[in-house]
């Protein structure tokens, strides 16, 4: 990536920063609906008695609707501002920096004239102290004059000059003009009207300036629109949000944006902190000593509107996403899963933040919330730590690998997920009483354990299995049976979870959110769990049948065919003869009659069921095998 790009998207995060900050700032005032009132704590003043009356007077005067037009007003232009390209951004900024600029030197110039105005009423003027050498009124023409051309120029360089503007140039010199006009024989009250006319001159030419952009900005809009419809129209809704995000870097943004906000807000907690105590001890000691109390507002206070939580939810996405890279990194894995990791933390800890209802809660509550819902998303973290390392286990027993390294690495991560769950359950009931949402925890910290074990067992039987000198054959029944054991429990503590959010839903804190997401884990997690298990069960009972219907061949046969299996290309020990009198072993011909029931070899049909039932005195039969054809190999 060159220079430019990175200077490019390093703008295009950093302009999208300050409207995140008015929507959040109108957000947080409640868009006008009710007044802001800050938080009664140890860092802020009480709120004046005064403010209850205020209100009053203002419904009385029916004033709501019309504060509440002008913050939604504010909140869509800054909305409509964050979608902008970065180019429209910096032009957007410049016209912004043009009204500073105009304001800035119109307050300059005011001031300047206050004193121009009183010399005089003192039978002088600027000019004349000029002349005697005044020394502060050469500081105070010769400052201002200074400003007023900056400034100027700063305004030329902020706007585009058109054919049918007013050059620049004279637009700067308005700038000046009350400066220099102060040194004519005017009378006070001309000077006194210099600074606003020189900042309407400027405004004049902005305001022309405006409407020479108009059609320029009409045909952005339209063009802008055509080409949303064309995505849509031609790759789908859902394309056009992916482009949109990528280019606008949403994570990004937030990320910038809630730390910002929290050091902003850090450094106010700690200049009240400090001027409010008497401590002799230094920064250092009072920083030790209000760690936990500041820690605890700055949390607070970072998911009390919509936008913040927003943005604590990118921070807690990277953060998921370091510990995901972290354990790849450990475990020395290529697989993209820490992203995923990354992205569905995000999307958890926003929905437990909507679906709790946490920017309306009291900030001690909201606080309780958010630690309850942070120990939730660690949870699932340990959920997908475990799949993360869980293939890597069955890799390398499957594949025989002596890397003492690797799987000792495995192991360890496999240590950890058992021992911490312990560990934290055990910190959490000694610290909590029994509640829905301790027994939640609960419930997934014991399934992360139980999915360990599965997996550790597993593990084992294929470890086995690979120092073994012959085939074993019950292997594939040892591990179906562990996995339906794992399974079996994952959805006994789906069914607790569903009854356990219901009893939330309808005891303690219901909402349109929570019965949703009830809805949404009964179909996933319980539905479609006991259908994909039931089908499972079903394909595997009906190849055992399929299978016991096939006759087993005997030593002299395994002896005079004197091959291998077709499937495993393993030793024949024991083998099972389809009707077109190929050899396999009978747990390789299982597997392969799940997925179809026709001959790996030859693709004829080994078992039908029709025929079956209609002559079952011929299930145990043996079929005629010719010596030619045991002799033949089966490729």
């Amino acid at each position: 990536m060159s220079l430019q790009t990175k200077v490019w998207s390093l703008l295009n995060v950093l302009l999208r920063v300050p409207p995140v900050f008015i929507m959040d700032a109108l957000l947080n005032a409640r868009l006008g609906l009710s007044p802001y009132k800050p938080e009664k704590d140890d860092y802020q003043g009480m709120v004046s008695d005064n403010s209850a009356e205020d209100q009053d007077v203002i419904d009385n005067d029916g004033s709501v609707l019309t504060w509440f037009f002008l913050y939604s007003s504010g909140f869509c232009a800054a909305f409509f501002m964050f979608l902008l390209n970065t180019k429209q951004l910096l032009s957007v900024y410049l016209w912004l920096a043009s009204i500073g600029v105009i304001l800035w030197s119109y307050i300059g110039n005011e001031e300047y004239m206050k004193y121009a105005i009183g010399l005089r009423e003192k039978s002088s003027n600027v000019g004349y102290e000029l002349l005697i050498l005044n020394l502060q009124a050469f500081l105070k023409f010769g400052g201002n004059y200074l400003l007023q051309v900056f400034l100027a120029m700063v305004f030329c360089f902020s706007n585009s000059s058109f054919q049918n503007i007013p050059p620049k140039r004279i637009v700067g010199l308005s700038f000046i003009g009350p400066t220099i006009i102060s040194l004519l024989p005017f009378p006070a009250s001309v000077l006194q009207c210099t600074p606003l006319f020189s900042s309407a001159v400027a405004f004049f030419y902005i305001f022309i300036s405006l409407l020479s952009h108009g059609r320029l900005i009409i045909e952005a809009l339209i063009s802008g629109f055509q080409w949303c419809n064309d995505v849509i129209k031609h790759y789908g809704l859902y394309m056009l949000l992916e482009n949109q995000w990528l280019r606008l870097q949403v994570p990004q943004v937030l990320r910038v944006f809630w730390l910002t906000r929290v050091t902003e807000q850090a450094v106010l907690l700690l200049a009240d902190t400090f001027h409010g105590t008497n401590a002799t001890g230094g920064v250092l000691s009072m920083l030790f000593d209000n760690s936990y109390i500041i820690t605890k507002e700055l949390l607070i206070r970072g998911c009390e509107t919509l936008v913040a939580v927003l943005g604590m939810t990118s921070v807690v996405s990277s953060l998921s996403h370091y510990i995901g890279y972290s354990m790849q990194c450990f475990l020395h894995l290529e697989d993209p899963e820490d992203r995923s990791i990354g992205t569905v933390s995000a999307i958890l800890f926003f929905i437990l933040a909507l679906q709790t209802g946490l920017t309306g809660m009291e900030p001690e509550k909201r606080f309780l919330r958010l630690y309850r819902n942070i120990c939730l998303l660690f949870t699932a973290i340990m959920h997908f730590v475990h799949n993360m390392v869980n293939p890597l286990l069955l890799s390398l027993s499957a594949s025989k690998n002596t890397s003492y390294n690797k799987h000792g690495r495995a192991l360890t991560v496999c240590a950890f997920l058992i021992v911490f769950p312990c560990w934290f359950l055990a910190y959490l009931w000694s610290k909590h009483t029994v509640s829905t949402w301790l027994l939640a925890v609960s419930a997934f910290s014991i399934e992360v354990v139980i999915k360990v074990v599965i997996s550790l067992l597993v593990y084992l039987l294929f470890m086995i299995d690979a120092y073994r000198n012959t085939f074993w054959e019950k292997l594939d029944d040892y591990v179906y049976y562990i996995r339906a054991t794992g399974n079996t429990i994952e959805f006994i503590f789906g069914i607790f979870l569903f009854f356990n959010g219901a009893w939330i839903l309808l005891f303690e804190s219901g909402g349109t959110i929570r019965a949703c997401m009830m809805c949404i884990h009964a179909y996933f997690n319980i539905w479609l769990q006991a259908k994909s298990g039931w089908k499972v069960f079903m394909k595997r009972q009906s190849a055992v049948k399929k299978i016991n219907s096939l006759p087993e061949a005997s030593e002299d046969q395994l002896k005079n065919f004197d091959d291998v299996c077709a499937i495993c290309y393993q030793e024949l020990n024991n083998a099972r003869i389809t009707r077109c009198n190929h050899y396999f072993h009978g747990v390789c011909l299982r597997k392969w009659l799940y997925l179809q029931d026709i001959c790996p070899l030859c693709h004829k049909t080994l078992y039908n069921l029709e025929f079956e039932e209609s002559h079952p005195e011929n299930e145990n039969e043996n079929p005629v095998v010719e010596n030619e054809i045991l002799h033949e190999h089966q490729d």
